[in-house]
């Protein structure tokens, strides 16, 4: 595949937390690759790092993160120009140009992303008076045009509402009015459907999707709900403990599984026909902290597969197919990647 296919393309990210004098190591060598115009999902357990590793990416870290990367490299649809973001300062003038306006951002909780005391149109035009000098009537036009692309009923009267007077779901569209508003080339939407009822989930997804297709958007879906997955993803990127541990495409994932982890996952994902009485199947154990990892797979102790050999150092990163890499010894007759 070519280079320029690719819009985003980390190496080997580690990122660290240190408190106390004690540096603890939370993501670890992860890399990977989000294609122009396609859905990268990223997924995993809760506390797996899903989240750590894009805000890593676009510098939103607390101050007592330490970051470091082979490289992180941003390559620009607007201008034609590679960015590497691994070399730019948090908060100055060049990451803080590209966030909002190449890279945008639904996070986690709409709750608690909008400011409750300003009207939701005022905060969705923020971003586009802030990266182009826009002026307020002309920016609160473009919001009233993406308000109604958007689905959100009386756009007119609802870009005076304040937060408090939209549903969760409306909520959601606002904050992905925010991310959109701008014309980004990559949305990285971290859990967008959290605590939303499954119709609002269908209604959200489908709209991510249709940007993607649509306005040929490149996405990163942070999530651990398997069926979205399978619903919106053309590559799927799985992590556990900070580190990816199986990378392919959809379908190497679902029909052909190869980290025990990922089988295990998708052995817990509720399916029809379920007998009754019959129960879904679970990980054993729970996952363990990460200042007690030692060396090997950090996987070993919930692997039926277990051998000595797992945890006497880190796994390499085999290649079993084109595309699709795997961190599991019982692939080491494969060529290993660096």
């Amino acid at each position: 595949m070519e280079k320029q296919d690719f819009v985003l393309d980390v190496k080997n990210l580690n990122t660290s937390f240190v408190s106390d004098r004690k540096e603890v190591r939370i993501i670890k060598d992860v890399s990977l690759r989000l294609r122009r115009g396609t859905t990268l999902a990223v997924v995993g357990e809760s506390g797996c790092g899903k989240s750590v590793t894009v805000h890593s990416i676009v510098k939103l870290m607390a101050k007592n993160a330490v970051v470091k990367a082979e490289h992180v490299i941003y390559r620009s649809a607007k201008d034609g120009r590679e960015y590497r973001l691994d070399e730019m300062k948090p908060y100055g003038p060049d990451m803080r140009r590209l966030r909002g306006a190449e890279i945008g951002m639904v996070f986690q909780d709409p709750m608690s992303s909008l400011n409750p005391v300003y009207k939701v149109g005022d905060q969705v035009a923020e971003g586009l008076i802030q990266h182009t000098g826009m002026k307020k009537a002309e920016a609160r036009a473009h919001v009233l045009d993406m308000f109604k692309k958007l689905g959100i009923p009386d756009p007119i009267r609802r870009m005076n509402d304040y937060p408090h007077q939209f549903s969760g779901g409306m909520k959601q569209r606002v904050v992905i009015a925010i991310a959109m508003i701008c014309n980004p080339d990559v949305i990285i939407a971290d859990e967008p459907t959290t605590a939303l009822d499954v119709t609002i989930q269908a209604q959200i997804m489908e709209l991510m999707k249709s940007l993607q297709i649509n306005d040929h958007k490149s996405i990163i879906l942070i999530t651990h709900n398997m069926g979205l997955v399978a619903e919106m993803a053309d590559e799927v990127c799985v992590m556990y403990m900070g580190r990816v541990v199986e990378f392919g495409t959809l379908e190497d994932i679902f029909e052909h599984p190869s980290h025990p982890y990922t089988e295990a996952l998708l052995r817990s994902v509720p399916v029809l026909g379920l007998a009754e009485g019959q129960e879904l199947e679970t990980i054993p154990g729970a996952t363990p902290n990460p200042a007690d990892l030692g060396a090997g797979c950090e996987f070993a102790d919930r692997c039926p597969h277990c051998h000595a050999r797992c945890r006497e150092k880190d796994i390499p990163r085999y290649e079993v197919s084109p595309g699709h890499y795997v961190r599991c010894l019982k692939h080491d007759s494969f060529q290993e990647v660096v």
